[in-house]
C-alpha cells in the first residue's frame, strides 16, 4: 500500500462474511461503526485496509439502505483468502484519506531545494500526494521522472 497508518482504524474486529438473498446477491462484510461520508456519491466511504493478510486501497463502503454501510468481497478475493458465507475474517480498515503518505526521498530531497513548493506540497490532501507520486513514479525512463518532478513543482510554484 502507498503510505502507513497512522491513526485508530475505523474498524478492527472480526466479521463474518455475508450474502444477500435472492440470485446474483452480494456477499460483503457488514460494517456498523462506519457511517456515510456527506458529499459523496451514494454515502459511499473510501477505505483501505486488509481483510486476514488481503491488502487493498480505495475500498468502497455502500450502503444497505438502512443507514448501515457493508463491504463487497469479490468472489476472487473470496478464493485467495479460502473463504465463504458464513466463515469469519479478521478486517482492519482506516478512512482512505486518515492514511500519511511517505514522500519518496528522491522527490522530498528535490521538493525541499523549493521551500515554497515543498511547503504546497505538504498541504495536498493525501489523496492528491498520492495521485502525484503515482503519477511520478509510473514511468520507466529515470529523465521522464525527472522531467515529472520538474513540472510538479512548477505546478505548485504557480498554485495560489
Amino acid at each position: 500500500m502507498i503510505g502507513k497508518e497512522h491513526t485508530r482504524p475505523l474498524v478492527e474486529r472480526t466479521a463474518v462474511i455475508e450474502k444477500f438473498s435472492g440470485k446474483g446477491g452480494w456477499t460483503y462484510i457488514s460494517i456498523p461503526e462506519a457511517s456515510s461520508k456527506l458529499g459523496e456519491p451514494f454515502g459511499w466511504l473510501r477505505v483501505n485496509g486488509r481483510i486476514n493478510d488481503y491488502f487493498f486501497e480505495q475500498g468502497l463502503l455502500q450502503s444497505m439502505g438502512n443507514g448501515m454501510l457493508f463491504l463487497p468481497i469479490k468472489a476472487s478475493i473470496r478464493k485467495l483468502l479460502k473463504k465463504g458465507v458464513g466463515d469469519e475474517v479478521y478486517i482492519v480498515l482506516h478512512e482512505a484519506d486518515d492514511m500519511t503518505t511517505e514522500i519518496p526521498e528522491e522527490l522530498k530531497l528535490c521538493l525541499l531545494d523549493v521551500p515554497l513548493a515543498y511547503e504546497r506540497f505538504k498541504v495536498l490532501s493525501e489523496t492528491e500526494k498520492r495521485q502525484k507520486i503515482a503519477w511520478i513514479y509510473s514511468v520507466k525512463k529515470e529523465e521522464t521522472k525527472i522531467e515529472r518532478i520538474i513540472k510538479l513543482i512548477d505546478q505548485l510554484l504557480l498554485k495560489r
